[in-house]
């Protein structure tokens, strides 16, 4: 693939970016506040009540069971129609995130937002799970619709939908009160990095398994 190491590139180049700012949540949290605090006042404002049940509905599609499910689905719509390399890319990335989640709020250890939480949320804080997981499988699913969908109007509005629902489910977070906006910006930086990494090689995978007629 002629362009796998600019992928490569941008995927290590975020994943640089996200250990820097992880530097900065675990010897420099006090400083962050001059970054985070402005944004949650500026984005939590009044706390109107329309907006607090659009984020909580929105923030509720990423919660564990629900995006289990829909993925679950969605893997099955896959395999019916014979794309099998996209089901394992779609499925074994909401397992990656699964593991790597838990992994790296070991490291980091921060607790959340000294602010009223409008939804309950346990655990620590940073990177955001919910953003991660956003960027991850809506990530993938945007590849996904480039090189499904044929009709360039259609695939077009698939993606930016995706992305505008990525970054809706980041502003719910930090509007809602559970985390900072540094861990939502974490979460995407992660997610970004792991498919920029991955996609060469699946990418590469997919033709093999089309040209050898495992998958359609």
């Amino acid at each position: 693939m002629k362009n796998k190491q600019t992928y490569l590139t941008r995927g290590v180049f975020a994943l640089l970016l996200f250990v820097i700012l992880g530097y900065a949540v675990k010897f420099y949290p006090d400083q962050l506040a001059g970054i985070d605090s402005p944004i949650q006042a500026w984005l939590r404002g009044d706390l109107p009540p329309l907006l607090t049940n659009v984020f909580t509905i929105i923030t509720s599609a990423i919660n564990p069971p629900i995006i289990i499910a829909w993925v679950l689905i969605l893997v099955m719509v896959f395999l019916s129609k014979g794309w099998k390399i996209e089901a394992a890319f779609l499925a074994g990335n909401l397992l990656l995130h699964g593991i790597l989640i838990k992994l790296i709020k070991l490291v980091y250890q921060r607790s959340r937002p000294a602010i009223p939480h409008l939804v309950e949320e346990g655990g620590y804080s940073f990177p955001s799970g919910h953003a991660m997981a956003t960027a991850i499988v809506l990530g993938t699913l945007i590849i996904i619709a480039q090189q499904r969908i044929q009709q360039n109007q259609m695939k077009r509005l698939v993606q930016v939908l995706m992305l505008g629902f990525i970054i809706a489910i980041m502003a719910s977070r930090v509007y809602l009160g559970v985390h900072y906006p540094t861990d939502v910006i974490g979460g995407a930086l992660m997610g970004f990095a792991i498919l920029n990494i991955e996609f060469p090689f699946y990418d590469k995978l997919r033709f093999q398994w089309r040209f050898t007629g495992k998958q359609k």
